[in-house]
């Protein structure tokens, strides 16, 4: 085996983890055969020298870690990506990304300094003689925001993709990945061995042999300590050394071969004692020195010490199926059966084994014999699992305790075994485990141990005893606390406290401690599985069936009722006891041994520098690095590949390797470059510098990469990859100090490459100390890097004056003999235009603080220096000669003979005022020209300064704002530039009133300034900045300025003038005349005319004059809320409003809908006010508009307010007949409304039998079966109307008979009103569905139309019966004369009048048939439900006649009063012929009763109550009657038999509570209480109450 896991320290956990207190022994090896005579590693390095050149290249492997790099892509061959968002605009200042708003941090943008860019912006904001900018950029609402401070994060950088083993594992993934077969895969397999396992061939051929079965048996169990010892199938142990020789063979020629099978077996702590338990139940222990004879035999009970038991022990042929030693004593053993018991063994000190005595105590389970305490059987159960808790390399006080764990199916029972036996803990099975799963249990100690580094959660150095147990998939880590006890002599305390808990996906047959964190857990389909304690994370899983592991069915026998009388409600039982595999599967310092059916096998995880060694090998030398900085950071498992948890000691072991890997790569990598052609593997060193990075990164050793890995790349002329490598690190920050020489290399690699603006991201990242600036300056002139030199100029060399010098002189040419930019395309050339108009962010961010173009803030000092220049730069007002000491003068017109006043500011504002104006509108913002005393102080008065810093630190705002007003005058200014100036004025002032001090004269200037602006895209700036100045500047005279803000358009400054003002009729007359505000006009109506407003009279009117002058233009608005606010505010309006509508219009029927049929929320809580004069009209109106709402309203208003001659032609010419139905009966013309409504309804008719009178091609031309329904839904509507008018006549005619005038009534033959107009309405139904159901019948047979006859008779029909129905309802009078005689007179007049018009009345017959049909049908239903009604009747009174009759049973046979038996055995006094003749009498009131209602006699009684006597049962003396009160009934029974010298004390009472008294006895103890009185009599129990 390699041994490299120990030279590095690294063995198992890295912390000293030692079982049973011994650490690993150097010379203790195994010799293991490989087959190919074995490999000798040695240094990486070496290894590399001769690496095949035909190695595979793997899949390149990026780090695992979070770090996040960007990379700058090239598209179509341009470096300047990052502004496509941000569009541009012709005739405007510098679209310098201005986009962020007012009240937000000051940012403003730059542009692009490299050549090409896909964007060219404008160079000026105005030229003399060109319209204003279009469209407005809003330039004080905006701010610059630099490239190079948001681009950077933009573009992500390339991941190279990472193998699936380098990954991290959850804490299920690896399970349910490597389930899978690998053909169903593409997760590639690591180059190195997870587990190495090796055969034991030696020992195999001597254990396993055909000659070793014959002479020793099968092997049965394995364990493991200095020595492997086998046990055998018969009775013989076997113990080899770990040179895999067989240095003993126990049990052969002694008693113990006759014992049977070895069953179980164990290993002493000190290696010196070996103890076999044997399938008959006995034990034996020996000397491994000495195998001649057992050193201690432990027999079980004999059958006949079974019957009257008075020792402990295993009952015969009960295989002893676990055992063990108890701390370092050779004579304390602990053993468990099948059956489920568990016995401690204690020998005492004797000459050899037959002096020593063996006391055995039991510590689990009962005996077969033994009878249940609690009567009930017991359920069947074994140990499934078994352990004493071994020694660890520290004492503690478990070790003197014995404690040992037993697992069955139902408990993990924890007992300590000495000084007595006692349990310590008990722990039912968890609730997690799966119902009916397979049922299996297991369980390991993990002992206390010495920590090289103290545990970072309790700061103890000493391990906790921990022990892991599972019962099917669910595995439970328990850790064990010991509490000292004050007495010395006691032992300690225990405390036990699950920990963790984890669930496989299948059950658990085996587990064992790798090492004090690391699990290793065997399924029942024999996967491994690799756990992290504390994590409870899989870092390992995979498939051990090809290892034939030995496994045995021993618990099924024993446990068969569990599983063959499987209950499955029961969800505590199993489906399955699965096979044991514990005595097979045994782990010891850090490797595990697997006995197989065939062969043992011993397997050790590899360490983390075996699996780089085997990276390396496998010419992976990327994934190696990357592999050892993921080692390093600790996002790989580090556990499990015997890597310390602590941080210090990871870092120490890994560095050093990760060094030795990157430096043996970086001379692989380039020995295979030379050889191979150019290009070839650029793929490979770029991701090999992308690995050296990440992982000198991690390690923090920059110095690494300059000094060896790039002197690599650059021997090997690959320079760029390196470069380009490095460059999204600098970019992130991650390095920001390079090497001169690498910088140089990196200007002039970028440069040839025609990747100027990359390079000078970098520039700007980069700590200037180690720049060449002379270099690197010169290059970003040459390239027109202007960020990188004023990033350069101002960190490098403290110089803020000399780039905005260079930006100036980008301009000079452009001013020809005085004249500024007077050639339009003279600054349209990117090189120049675009370039100089950095000047602008630039200023923005020194004024503000800000490192330009990182946006990194200044310290205070530079940042008041910086300031302090720019300001005398600009605002000194002379020529100025940089450097001061050496430079020359800076002229702007080198071919004048003068100089300007204010040269460089006239130079800034004549290329581009705006955004110059933009800048010092954020500068303002900024502390620094506060005109304070401290800000002197702070700018270093008490030292002597330069002239500059004198100057800048005297500026202040008001300085700013005189110099700007001076220079910008309207003689050497277009009104294009100067209103910005007036802009950024109004502006400010309200922001720094007690710094700006301006004239009135300069503010009405700037007022009028603002009110003529250039053009309309300037219009809203200037009414914001109007109302700016307005909030703080009063003018005197402000009735002068309206007529400039009304030709301006700034109707939000008027609307606030007018309010002030009080001028209410024009502050509504200005919302008309604002066209994007119109609507707020109602709000400032109501707002006005509200009742608490403060109006005069005067003003009122004014306002109603305004709103009667755009009264059509607020109708127009939205006519509902006009007439709102006009029935609240102003009634009066509502006439000339409507007037000023076209007559007739919609608006007129919305307006008068608004104001007489308002909505319940919108009425403002008040009652909306009468207004008859508009009902006419709007009922006019609404015939045309809402027709269906005509009749409702008609019944809704008063009769007075509608003429019938005005409202009815409406009606007609709108076909709105409902409505003048009701009108016409309002007006008392009830026939003339009859005559229009069967006008209407045979119009209807004559419709319907023409469409279904038409040919086939007609009736597929439209749509008939739509047409058809309408006008059938069409005649039940008016029919209806119909049946209202005839029921509103029948009321009337009702109330004329009530009344007290006397009316003669007409002769039987001739009709009253009322009646001609039921018989006018039911002929023409009838006469319509005659005629239309003549007609469908003619449509059955015809197949061209698709109308469905039935659905429309049955419509047709339902009208006729509808009329009767009505006819019936209303003609029933109460009235003796009434309903009958109406009714028959009505049909009759029908039958005559049909008799005439229709001498054919066959066709008549089939109508009133089906009609008189459906009543029929309907009386059958009524009778039907009547019928189930009574039965359901029937049904319930005879159960409460049951019930009443069965009556109540005494408890006893005595009075509860007097004492006196009343009935049963013995009573006095013929009880049953009483009862007799009381039935008789029962009877007879019956018969009489019956005779009487036969007789009519109830007739006489009316509606009340008949009054007769009282019935009262006399039928049984017990019989009771279940009246009201609590419960307490009574009833008269018979007397008891009355003695001659004795008081008859009357009938018996039986109460509810079933107490039972004579009348008389009860009487005597009842409390007067007259409320309680019911039928004259009521008792209460004196007992109950």
């Amino acid at each position: 085996m390699s041994s490299s896991m120990d030279s590095d320290g690294g063995s198992g956990s890295g912390d000293g983890d030692t079982i049973n207190g011994e650490t690993q022994e150097s010379g203790q090896t195994i010799e293991v055969d490989t087959g190919d005579g074995g490999t000798e590693r040695g240094r990486i390095s070496e290894l590399l020298h001769e690496a095949p050149k035909a190695a595979p290249i793997p899949q390149q492997i990026t780090r695992n870690g979070g770090d996040k790099r960007y990379r700058f892509t090239e598209v179509d061959g341009s470096e300047n990506g990052s502004m496509d968002g941000i569009p541009g605009r012709a005739q405007s200042p510098s679209d310098s990304a201005m986009s962020i708003p007012d009240d937000s941090p000051s940012v403003q943008g730059s542009v692009f300094s490299s050549p090409g860019g896909s964007s060219i912006l404008p160079s000026m904001a105005s030229r003399p003689g060109l319209e204003s900018p279009t469209p407005s950029f809003r330039p004080f609402d905006r701010r610059f925001q630099s490239r190079l401070s948001s681009s950077v994060l933009t573009i992500p950088r390339a991941a190279s993709p990472t193998p699936a083993y380098l990954k991290g594992h959850g804490r299920q993934a690896s399970i349910n990945s490597q389930i899978l077969d690998s053909g169903d895969t593409e997760t590639p397999t690591p180059p190195w061995e997870v587990i190495r396992w090796t055969k034991l061939k030696k020992m195999n051929g001597q254990a396993f042999s055909e000659v070793g079965k014959r002479s020793f048996g099968m092997p049965t169990c394995i364990s493991v300590s200095a020595s492997i010892v086998l046990g055998t199938s018969k009775g013989v142990i076997l113990i080899f050394d770990y040179h895999q020789n067989l240095k003993s063979i126990i049990g052969p020629g002694t008693k113990a071969v006759e014992s049977g099978a070895i069953s179980s077996i164990a290993i002493s702590a000190d290696h010196l004692i070996v103890a076999g338990g044997h399938a008959n139940g006995s034990i034996f222990t020996w000397e491994i020195a000495k195998a001649a004879r057992p050193f201690l035999h432990v027999p079980s009970l004999q059958p006949a010490q079974m019957v009257n038991r008075t020792l402990d022990g295993h009952i015969p042929n009960a295989a002893i199926r676990h055992l063990g030693f108890l701390g370092v004593r050779h004579t304390a053993v602990v053993s468990a059966d099948d059956r489920g018991m568990a016995f401690s063994h204690l020998a005492t000190r004797g000459m050899g084994a037959v002096g020593r005595s063996v006391r055995t105590t039991r510590i689990l389970g009962r005996y077969p014999n033994d009878v249940s305490t609690t009567g009930k059987p017991r359920k069947p159960s074994t140990v499934l699992a078994f352990s004493p808790l071994p020694l660890g390399n520290v004492e503690r006080g478990t070790d003197t305790l014995g404690l040992t764990a037993m697992l069955t199916p139902y408990l993990l029972v924890i007992v300590s075994t000495t000084p007595i036996a006692q349990t310590q803990h008990k722990a039912a099975r968890p609730k997690e485990v799966v119902a009916h799963s397979a049922m299996s249990g297991c369980l390991a100690w993990f002992p206390a141990v010495k920590l090289k580094v103290n545990d970072p959660k309790t700061g103890s150095d000493v391990s906790k005893v921990k022990l892991v147990y599972c019962w099917s998939n669910v595995l439970t880590v328990l850790d064990v606390d010991e509490i000292t006890s004050p007495d010395k002599d006691k032992p300690p305390s225990l405390s036990f406290k699950p920990r963790s808990r984890w669930k496989a996906e299948e059950a658990i047959v085996a587990v064992q401690w790798l090492s004090r964190s690391v699990l290793t857990v065997l399924t029942i389909t024999q996967r491994l599985i690799v756990l992290e304690d504390e994590t409870m994370r899989t870092t390992e899983a995979f498939d051990l069936v090809q290892k034939h592991i030995y496994h045995q069915d021993l618990f099924s026998e024993q446990l068969h009722n569990l599983v063959e009388q499987l209950d499955e409600d029961d969800l505590s039982m199993h489906g399955v006891v699965a096979d044991a595999f514990y005595m097979s599967f045994k782990a010891y310092k850090g490797r595990m041994f697997l006995l197989g059916f065939n062969d043992v096998s011993i397997g050790s995880l590899s360490n983390w520098a075996d699996r780089l060694i085997s990276l390396m090998e496998d010419g992976d030398y990327i994934g190696a690095i990357q592999l050892a900085t993921s080692y390093y950071t600790g996002d790989a498992d580090k556990l499990t590949i015997g890597l310390p948890e602590d941080t210090a000691l990871r870092h120490q072991m890994v560095q050093d390797k990760l060094v030795e890997i990157m430096t043996a790569s970086l001379k692989f990598a380039f020995g295979q470059h030379q050889k191979q052609a150019a290009g070839g593997d650029e793929k490979n060193l770029k991701d090999l510098a992308e690995a050296c990075f990440a992982a000198c990164l991690s390690i923090g050793d920059i110095d690494f990469l300059f000094d060896e890995a790039y002197e690599w790349y650059e021997d090997g002329e690959s320079e760029g990859i390196f470069l380009e490598t490095l460059e999204p690190h600098i970019l992130e920050t991650k390095i920001i100090t390079v090497p001169p020489t690498v910088v140089k290399a990196m200007v002039s690699h970028y440069v040839t490459k025609g990747l100027e603006s990359r390079l000078e991201e970098m520039v700007c990242h980069m700590e200037t100390v180690t720049i060449d600036v002379d270099q690197v300056t010169t290059l970003c002139k040459q390239h027109h890097l202007y960020d990188a030199l004023i990033y350069v100029w101002n960190q490098a060399l403290g110089d803020y004056v000399t780039p905005l010098i260079d930006l100036l002189t980008l301009l000079v040419p452009s001013i020809q003999n005085g004249e500024y930019f007077s050639d339009g395309n003279a600054m349209e050339d990117p090189i120049f235009g675009v370039n100089a108009l950095k000047m602008f962010p630039y200023m923005s961010y020194v004024f503000t603080g800000r490192v330009y173009p990182t946006g990194d803030a200044f310290d205070d000092q530079d940042a008041m220096n910086a300031k302090a220049e720019l300001y005398w730069f600009i605002f000194s007002g002379r020529t100025i000669a940089w450097p001061k000491s050496t430079g020359t003068p800076f002229l702007t017109q080198p071919k004048q003979e003068h100089e300007p006043s204010f040269p460089y500011l006239r130079m800034i504002l004549k290329f581009d005022a705006p955004s110059f104006l933009s800048a010092l509108n954020e500068a303002f913002e900024d502390s620094f020209l506060n005109d304070t005393p401290e800000r002197a102080v702070n700018g270093g008065s008490n030292r002597d300064m330069s002239e500059e810093h004198i100057f800048g630190l005297s500026v202040n705002r008001q300085y700013i704002v005189t110099i700007l007003l001076e220079v910008m005058n309207p003689n050497d200014f277009a009104l294009e530039d100067t209103i910005y100036l007036d802009m950024f004025i109004a502006r400010n002032l309200p922001k720094f009133p007690q710094y700006l001090l301006l004239s009135g004269t300069a503010l009405h200037k700037v007022l009028t300034g603002l009110c003529n602006y250039p053009g309309d895209d300037l219009a809203d700036d200037a009414q914001l900045s109007v109302e700016y100045l307005l909030s703080v500047y009063h003018p005197p005279h402000i009735a002068s300025l309206l007529p400039l803000f009304e030709k301006a358009g700034f109707y939000r400054v008027l609307k606030s003038t007018y309010k002030a003002d009080k001028q209410y009729n024009r502050l509504i007359q200005t919302y008309f005349d604002d066209p994007n505000d119109q609507q707020d006009v109602f709000d400032c109506i109501a707002d006005c005319l509200r009742t608490r407003s403060g109006l005069t009279k005067r003003q009122i009117r004014d306002v109603h004059e305004v709103m009667e002058a755009h009264a059509n233009d607020l109708v127009r608005l939205d006519a509902i809320r006009t007439a709102q606010i006009n029935e609240i505010h102003a009634p009066s309006l509502h006439g000339p409003f409507l007037d000023s509508l076209p007559i007739g219009s919609e608006l007129q029927y919305t307006y008068l809908h608004t104001i007489l049929e308002p909505e319940a929320n919108i009425s403002d809580s008040t009652k909306p006010l009468p207004h008859n004069v508009f009902t006419e009209r709007y009922a006019q109106l609404m015939c045309k508009y809402n027709s269906a709402h005509v009749a409702d309203y008609v019944g809704l208003v008063q009769a007075s307010d509608l003429r019938l001659e005005s409202v009815l032609p409406f009606m007609e010419d709108s076909g709105v007949i409902d409505g003048a139905v009701v009108l016409m009966a309002r007006d008392g013309q009830m026939q003339e409304a009859m005559d229009r409504l069967i006008k209407h309804l045979r119009q209807l008719e004559a419709t319907l039998l023409g469409i279904l009178g038409g040919s086939d091609e007609d009736m597929q031309s439209i749509p008939a079966a739509e047409a058809a329904q309408d006008l059938l839904d069409a005649l039940q509507k008016y029919t209806n109307v119909g049946i209202w008018l005839c029921c509103g006549k029948e009321k009337a005619h009702v109330q004329s008979i009530l009344s007290p005038v006397r009316r003669t009534h007409p002769p039987m033959n001739e009709l009253l009103p009322d009646e001609t107009l039921w018989l006018d309405l039911i002929d023409v139904t009838v006469q319509t569905t005659r005629k239309v159901s003549t007609s469908l019948l003619d449509l059955v047979d015809s197949t061209a139309t698709e109308l469905k006859s039935e659905k429309l008779t049955h419509q047709l029909r339902t009208l006729v019966q509808r009329c009767f129905t009505a006819l019936l309802k209303s003609t029933s009078s109460p009235t003796r004369s009434g309903a009958s005689l109406s009714f028959l007179r009505i049909l009759r007049a029908f039958l005559t009048r049909a008799s005439i018009s229709s001498p054919n009345l066959s066709d008549l017959r089939a109508v009133l048939a089906s009609i008189f049909s459906a009543y029929a049908y309907e009386e059958s239903i009524l009778s039907l439900a009547n019928r189930l009604l009574e039965k359901d009747l029937f049904v319930n009174v005879k159960s409460a006649t049951s019930l009443r009759q069965r009556g109540w049973r005494p408890r006893g046979s005595t009075c509860e009063g007097c004492g006196r038996r009343v009935w049963g055995p013995g009573v006095s006094g013929d009880i049953f012929s009483q009862w007799e003749e009381q039935q008789e009498m029962e009877d007879k009131r019956r018969k009489d009763r019956a005779a009487e209602l036969a007789s009519g006699g109830l007739g006489e009684r009316g509606k009340g109550r008949a009054a007769h006597s009282r019935n009262t049962s006399k039928s049984s003396p017990i019989e009771a009657n279940k009246g009201k009160g609590k419960g307490a009934g009574l009833e008269d029974g018979p007397p008891a038999e009355r003695q001659p010298d004795t008081v008859d004390l009357g009938s018996l009472v039986v109460l509810a509570c079933r107490h039972i008294y004579h009348q008389s006895c009860l009487g005597a103890v009842q409390v007067e209480d007259a409320s309680l009185v019911v039928d004259g009599r009521e008792f209460r129990c004196p007992i109950d109450g």
